[in-house]
């Protein structure tokens, strides 16, 4: 049996392409403050503030189902196609899975509508549960949290 997989959705937003993509380039100090109950803290790890962009490490504390975790990640960017990917290198993930990596893809729909698609890959350490449908969904809310943010 596979240990490896790939959950993928999609959610449209009414926020412009550019915004969305912008604050998690440029303007990631600020998602503490736009989604608190998900995100408490982002520290940069290696790298600055002012040069976050493409290879720059990060520490998030979050919390999901009632319990704080805490990732680090290697961020990359493809600013033509607009997507954003979190690789992840260590942290609580990692007591079930091998590899833990999602991404932001942004669409234009409109002048003033994105659609975000979704996608979580992951390895897991082991056969049977738990699979990653929680973080999934955090990355969902976190979409929506910075679409209220934004309008």
């Amino acid at each position: 049996m596979t240990l490896a997989g790939k959950l993928v959705s999609e959610v449209e937003i009414n926020t412009p392409p550019h915004r969305f993509y912008k604050l998690f380039k440029e303007q990631i100090a600020s998602i503490p403050n736009i989604s608190p109950n998900l995100i408490q803290n982002v520290q940069i790890h290696d790298g600055d503030w002012s040069k976050h962009g493409h290879g720059s490490i990060k520490l998030w504390n979050y919390t999901i189902d009632n319990r704080a975790e805490v990732v680090k990640e290697r961020v990359e960017f493809d600013d033509k196609k607009l997507v954003i990917r979190v690789v992840g290198l260590e942290g609580d993930v990692f007591e079930h899975y091998k590899t833990f990596i999602g991404t932001y893809q942004v669409i234009p729909k409109g002048p003033n509508r994105s659609g975000i698609i979704f996608t979580l890959e992951y390895e897991k350490l082991r056969d049977g549960p738990p699979y990653p449908q929680k973080y999934h969904e955090a990355m969902n809310s976190l979409a929506k949290d910075i679409e209220a943010h934004l309008k």
